[in-house]
């Protein structure tokens, strides 16, 4: 799919969930119009106290706005409740600190047009030449590690919050999900109840302003929650 083609075949709605984004936020915004011009995009302003919700106005973006800071998992559900509510076949999550690239997107949508229901743009399959410090390269392979052993087939990024959601996983994580760090527990979800979850090769580069909220003290809860999301998520029952 090309940048210059207008032509999605159906409603796309990208969610770029964003706390203290003010630097990068309008030039993130700016770069999906461009990329993927037939697209709507929302950024769901996650209780940010500095300008990101009036640069995102700025750049052409509807702006949902949460009242305090309530975390990745909250903010995406807002985002897919958002697009099952207006109607919007697929949505795509892009982080608003200028990481995820929005020139491959299209690579994300060409997946879902071979009857994928969840394609991740995975940042280690040999496109890009992004390498993550040890502490976060070694957390990444053990919840790679977790996931692909709970679901019975290899995944190689399942922190990778470059995704792309079609109309049946909408409806269902606009129902329910994962509320605190939730992207490798919302693979396990969706593998568990029957969709098709596959990876795709992303490039992705370092951000582009401000600084990660995950510290030290964060990273080891996020081992420990995450981790005991997986094993909780292994016996609980599909969505419907």
């Amino acid at each position: 799919m090309s940048d210059a083609k207008n032509r999605l075949p159906q409603r796309v709605l990208i969610v770029i969930p964003a706390y203290h984004e003010e630097e990068t936020i309008r030039e993130v915004v700016q770069g999906v119009h461009r990329h993927v011009p037939g697209a709507t995009v929302v950024v769901v302003n996650d209780g940010s106290t500095d300008g990101t919700e009036a640069a995102a106005r700025e750049a052409g973006a509807v702006v949902l706005t949460l009242p305090f800071n309530l975390g990745i998992g909250a903010a995406m559900q807002t985002g897919y409740r958002y697009a099952d509510e207006e109607g919007f076949d697929i949505a795509i999550q892009v982080d608003g600190d200028g990481q995820h690239l929005p020139s491959e997107i299209p690579i994300l949508l060409e997946e879902l047009g071979r009857g994928t229901d969840l394609a991740i743009g995975a940042r280690f399959l040999g496109r890009g030449d992004y390498d993550p410090p040890v502490l976060r390269k070694l957390g990444i392979r053990f919840f790679s590690f977790a996931v692909s052993t709970l679901v019975g087939r290899r995944f190689h990024d399942t922190t990778s919050g470059f995704r792309a959601a079609n109309r049946r996983v909408v409806e269902s994580f606009s129902r329910y999900y994962p509320y605190d760090y939730p992207e490798p527990e919302a693979i396990l979800i969706l593998s568990r109840a029957g969709f098709a979850v596959r990876e795709v090769p992303a490039r992705i580069q370092e951000r582009e302003g401000g600084r990660s909220s995950i510290t030290l003290r964060k990273s080891v809860y996020y081992l420990l929650k995450v981790f005991l999301a997986l094993a909780v998520g292994r016996f609980r029952a599909p969505p419907d």
